[in-house]
């Protein structure tokens, strides 16, 4: 992995959502961050709101529970919505529409986007796309083809050992997205 003597806190989210949309869904988040040898695992789950909200309710909790400010953070993430949004910072756009989209209609998430907004100045975050739900005991899976896809999206930063530990964290996550569900 990166060097340890720099000391960045590796933070894997997830979210999901049991009925995504409907009126009587079920949500939960899940985070794992890691400083070195130190670890903390945290979820929590809320009614009727959707995957997306979950996904970036995972970001929000795993930072908040940063103690020292102006920390390195590694963020893996499986959500396409939640981390193309913050690597191209869709939210800059947004600020100068008055929070309007492509389409002229109100950006979804606002609140929590403004959450994340205003959290990105404390640390220094990179943001990783990770595939989720991959089954790496599965004979299927072609890991080595995932780690190329991996690295395509965000560099070679990592060796392919370092890309296996991400995926089965991130499966972590999602573990505890879904017992933030069942807490409810």
């Amino acid at each position: 992995m990166t060097d340890r003597k720099t000391k960045p806190i590796y933070l894997f989210t997830d979210g999901a959502c049991r009925g995504n949309q409907s009126s009587s869904n079920l949500g939960g988040w899940g985070c794992i961050l890691e400083y070195g040898e130190h670890r903390l695992e945290l979820f929590g789950g809320e009614p009727n709101t959707t995957n997306n909200r979950m996904e970036m309710t995972a970001l929000i909790k795993g930072v908040q529970a940063i103690k020292k400010p102006r920390q390195t953070v590694m963020v893996f993430a499986d959500s396409s919505y939640l981390i193309n949004g913050l690597r191209e910072r869709w939210f800059d756009r947004w600020q100068s529409t008055n929070w309007l989209n492509s389409r002229r209609e109100p950006v979804e998430n606002r609140d929590l986007w403004e959450l994340l907004i205003d959290l990105l100045p404390l640390h220094n975050f990179s943001f990783f796309k990770i595939k989720g739900h991959v089954n790496l005991n599965s004979k299927k899976t072609d890991r080595s083809a995932l780690y190329k896809k991996f690295t395509e999206i965000n560099g070679d930063y990592f060796k392919e050992e370092d890309f296996l530990y991400f995926l089965s964290q991130n499966a972590r996550a999602d573990e505890l997205a879904n017992q933030g569900i069942d807490s409810l």
